[in-house]
């Protein structure tokens, strides 16, 4: 019997979507306003869905405070109120779009989860634009 466990978390993060081996007047067209040089930021809400067997000495397919732990270690210690173009070492040569972002998330998390155990990230980058990776 499979369940999905969910938690919820939040981190500030300010990023330009640009490639660097484009001219400004490409960037500007492809990405808009997201190529500010100077950056722009936004309210990141994450949902990281995790789905197992229940144990059946706990009941819990994982206890989610082992998450929560997980979630501030990997992604909200690393990510929050920071320029994730220049601070986050993952995106030095990564543009940092939700779709990159939330790959990259998985990335870090799913490596500390039970081998058994899938895990789906949901990164909402605003209230109506959000992106879901599940791996590959």
């Amino acid at each position: 019997m499979k369940v999905t466990v969910h938690r919820k978390a939040h981190f500030n993060a300010a990023h330009r979507l640009y490639r660097k081996d484009w001219p400004f007047e490409k960037n500007e067209e492809v990405f808009g306003k997201c190529n500010n040089p100077q950056y722009h930021g936004h309210n990141y809400e994450l949902i990281a869905s995790v789905t197992g067997e229940i144990d059946q000495e706990t009941g819990f397919v994982m206890d989610v405070k082992i998450l929560k732990d997980l979630i501030k270690s990997e992604v909200e210690d690393a990510f929050d109120h920071k320029n994730l173009n220049e601070q986050v070492p993952e995106f030095e040569n990564l543009n940092p779009t939700a779709e990159n972002i939330a790959v990259v998330i998985w990335n870090k998390l799913k490596p500390k989860l039970k081998e058994d155990h899938q895990l789906e990230i949901t990164l909402y980058e605003t209230p109506r634009n959000f992106v879901t990776y599940k791996g590959e």
